[in-house]
């Protein structure tokens, strides 16, 4: 096949675009995850009962979580952890819920702490819905109510995995619209946002949620601006309260806001466990 000059032109200029859009991509994804391969400790060391946990995804990647058992009728929370670190990373978390009453899953993406396999968004995806799977089976045995949290990152996880599965209720804490969004607060490159506007699209797949959804945000958060928890809000139609944080930043939400944080996780999870309404939740 021979080709005009205007024809190698317009083939050169899709060939140099597909290059720059992979290119700003794969970059910006450099930014998003941030994985940890050291696990610093474990719940055992600060008290709590656990076990670990290895289960398998679609695509054959082996992932690593920590179950911390409570009641045997308490309700199941499916935790969906940020972008950098790893599980150890969040004992505290696990603590904090542990206190109220929790049967807690949380897990590691694959290329995070023990996990293997490299992550990527597609992957990202892929282990939420097996950790989902695990999380449902477990909780299949005594009935229990499964309550799915997604924290910054996670937070698309959380919301690409209740738009489509059971649960009782979803928390969404310090979640990001899209990375369309985010590069364009962090990142203003002309033209690059707009390439990335399906890319960890929470604004969309948010849409389709159901489930009554408790939103958490700092009003001083500069890595997940609080107008994108706000958008997100405004976008879906589920039964839904926001509760502000004044003074928090995107990582010292639960050190500001004290008991009151721990508060509002139990209040909700016990409205929608029990099939009452969220209206009376103040945030």
């Amino acid at each position: 096949m021979h080709l005009s000059y205007t024809g190698r032109i317009v083939l050169l200029s899709i060939l140099v675009g597909a290059f720059i859009l992979s290119a700003c991509t794969s970059f910006i994804e450099s930014q998003i995850f941030f994985p940890d391969r050291q696990i610093i400790i474990t719940p055992y060391q600060r008290g709590l009962a656990y076990e670990d946990v290895l289960f398998e995804t679609s695509d054959k990647v082996t992932i690593n979580g920590w179950f911390i058992p409570a009641e045997k009728e308490a309700p199941y929370f499916l935790f969906f952890h940020g972008n950098a670190g790893n599980i150890s990373h969040r004992i505290d978390n696990l603590i904090l819920l542990n206190r109220i009453g929790l049967n807690v899953f949380i897990f590691d993406y694959r290329g995070y702490g023990k996990s293997t396999g490299k992550i990527s968004e597609e992957g990202f995806y892929l282990d939420a819905e097996a950790a989902y799977q695990y999380t449902a089976k477990r909780a299949s045995e005594n009935n229990n109510p499964i309550i799915v949290f997604g924290r910054s990152l996670g937070a698309v996880a959380a919301v690409h995995i209740a738009a489509a599965k059971k649960c009782s209720g979803v928390i969404l804490e310090s979640a990001l619209t899209n990375l369309e969004d985010m590069a364009a607060y962090h990142y203003p490159i002309p033209f690059l946002p707009r390439l990335l506007k399906e890319r960890f699209n929470t604004i969309a797949t948010i849409k389709r949620l159901r489930r009554p959804t408790l939103f958490i945000h700092g009003d001083h958060d500069t890595i997940v601006p609080y107008k994108m928890g706000r958008a997100l809000f405004g976008a879906t139609n589920a039964p839904k309260v926001f509760y502000t944080i004044p003074g928090a930043g995107h990582n010292n939400t639960y050190e500001i806001a004290g008991a009151k944080y721990i508060e509002m996780l139990d209040r909700f999870i016990r409205a929608v466990v029990s099939g009452k309404s969220i209206d009376g939740i103040s945030g």
